[in-house]
């Protein structure tokens, strides 16, 4: 199954594409934007080797991906609702996002994380939805308990160049198809 065009009341996800290279090049071009990810920024040619990456996992991937959000036709974030790969897993799939600064707190990292929750649980069939980020990253938690997702565990990953935060370690998040269901109205 292809990945889907979804909607939002101001957001258009659309399935990434070599024609969002551009965008992605700026986004990981900002350290701040990453710190939480890499101890740097990552080169155009480091995001454009993971974005064909990305594309290619994502067509094996039965409906799941990245996506690109759009507001008012400007590329405002990158979305994923994929299969966990640190550790690799197969009872989950993982919700991710990341804005540019000038889109932060505006409430797209939630609009856009409550409609990729909405298609996994009600159009893809997904039983469980994981998120993760370092403990110290507290507006990514603050998103992911607004999506209404609960804390699940702390645990500590290996870095080849250890991040800003990282010995207080990792936090995973999870939200299930039965909660999902019972939080919607009607």
């Amino acid at each position: 199954m292809p990945q889907a065009h979804l909607r939002t009341e101001r957001l258009e996800l659309v399935p990434l594409s070599v024609e969002h290279l551009q965008f992605l090049i700026e986004l990981n071009s900002d350290p701040v934007v990453l710190r939480y990810l890499f101890s740097r920024a990552l080169t155009p040619e480091e995001t454009e080797e993971r974005m064909h990456r990305w594309i290619r996992v994502a067509k094996e991937t039965d409906g799941q991906g990245k996506w690109i959000a759009y507001a008012a036709g400007e590329p405002i974030g990158l979305y994923m609702l994929e299969p966990p790969d640190d550790p690799p897993r197969t009872d989950a799939a993982e919700l991710g996002y990341r804005l540019p600064q000038r889109h932060w707190r505006k409430g797209y990292a939630k609009e856009g994380s409550l409609e990729l929750l909405r298609h996994g649980f009600e159009a893809l069939g997904v039983e469980r939805v994981i998120a993760q980020t370092m403990a110290v990253n507290e507006a990514s938690r603050a998103t992911m308990v607004a999506v209404g997702m609960s804390f699940t565990r702390s645990f500590h990953q290996d870095f080849e160049e250890p991040l800003a935060g990282h010995a207080e370690g990792e936090v995973e998040y999870e939200i299930t198809r039965a909660q999902w269901l019972a939080s919607r109205p009607g």
